[in-house]
């Protein structure tokens, strides 16, 4: 990797605008059509309000959405937009990247749409590092469909698709982007507009697959699901992550994460030494200590890291496809009659009457 490729960021060739935009200007004239209460609305206005400082041409950003409440959100962005088929937004987005390398592209899905029928192509667009922007709303419930358990729901989740309780084992969505080596992992709460920014700011910047889990409210099926990070007591379960700085939380950082075995721990600040306290990198290439990190987080919230875990730098998949094309044209220039010749192959037959 060069000097060069790091300075990359994932707008990097998408025209800029010198005109002052603000959040108005990405405003839309649709009516936004979401329950009342419901935590989309939150991070559409966090949205907004992030895009001026981007300072890109309205017209060159492309938001893709697949099926579920979350894919509204193109309708709402006075920008481009595309609402897509169930599960399929990272591949459309995937040829976005690839043919127009003009275009700044973002992925808006939730955890049913992207976790469930849309797993394979997420887990791909992560491996092969695409140039796009993921935003993954977990509500851990099938919203638009009427309140079904989804992939990230808890065990023992009653729903009208198990009203015993779901025996299914959820998905830990920042262990799944890992694994499959994303080079950009991150997670936020709605409702923390702040943190929401931060990481929104940096899954921009970065050149290649961004991954960004938001933890949201559904008020209508899945009311409070997130009300343990929200509410008194919220401090001793959230572990927020500062590049550079020691792990430690809790109201007055009573608690601390440190290295235990070939993982990572929750210790009692007091009962360790202050060098045994884990400083976080997000920029180690170490992918195994984001993962271990992406393991304190349980089904049962006890505790939620929220922040950026990992952001590394690796070739993006559409950088490399043009780069190949351009060899390809220099080793055999395109002539006028290429295509015809293409088309003619190396054998021809003419089939008379």
């Amino acid at each position: 990797m060069t000097t060069s490729d790091l300075e990359l960021t994932s707008y990097t060739g998408v025209p800029t605008t010198d005109l002052p935009l603000k959040a108005k200007d990405f405003t839309s004239d649709q009516e936004v059509r979401w329950c009342p209460g419901c935590g989309d609305y939150v991070i559409l206005a966090t949205v907004r309000s992030f895009l001026p400082e981007l300072g890109l041409r309205r017209e060159n950003l492309m938001f893709v959405s697949g099926i579920g409440c979350a894919a509204r959100f193109p309708y709402y962005l006075d920008a481009y937009g595309l609402h897509s088929i169930h599960g399929r937004a990272p591949a459309i987005a995937t040829g976005l990247a690839v043919t127009r390398p003009d275009l700044s592209v973002w992925v808006v899905t939730g955890d049913g749409d992207a976790l469930s029928i849309g797993g394979n192509h997420l887990i791909h667009a992560l491996r092969r590092n695409i140039n796009v922007t993921i935003l993954l709303f977990n509500n851990r419930i099938y919203g638009l469909t009427k309140g079904q358990y989804s992939p990230t729901s808890e065990v023992g989740k009653v729903t009208k698709s198990t009203p015993m309780g779901s025996v299914d084992h959820p998905f830990n969505t920042l262990s799944l982007a890992l694994g499959a080596e994303a080079t950009f992992a991150a997670r936020a709460l709605d409702s923390d507009r702040k943190g929401l920014t931060e990481v929104l700011r940096a899954a921009a910047a970065h050149r290649g697959a961004s991954f960004v889990e938001i933890l949201q409210d559904c008020p209508i099926f899945n009311d409070g699901s997130f009300d343990l990070l929200r509410k008194e007591g919220a401090e001793q379960r959230l572990i927020h992550l500062v590049h550079g700085q020691p792990i430690i939380f809790g109201n007055d950082g009573q608690f601390c994460v440190v290295r235990k075995g070939f993982g990572l721990a929750i210790a009692a600040t007091a009962d360790v030494a202050a060098d045994d306290i884990v400083v976080h990198d997000a920029y180690t290439d170490d992918p195994e200590y984001a993962y271990a990190l992406s393991r304190l987080s349980d089904q049962d919230l006890n505790h939620v890291v929220s922040g950026i875990f990992r952001s590394v730098n690796r070739t993006t998949y559409d950088d490399a496809v043009r780069a190949q094309l351009d060899l390809a044209r220099e080793r055999k220039p395109v002539g006028p009659d290429s295509l015809q010749q293409l088309l003619n192959g190396r054998e021809t037959w003419t089939v008379g009457p």
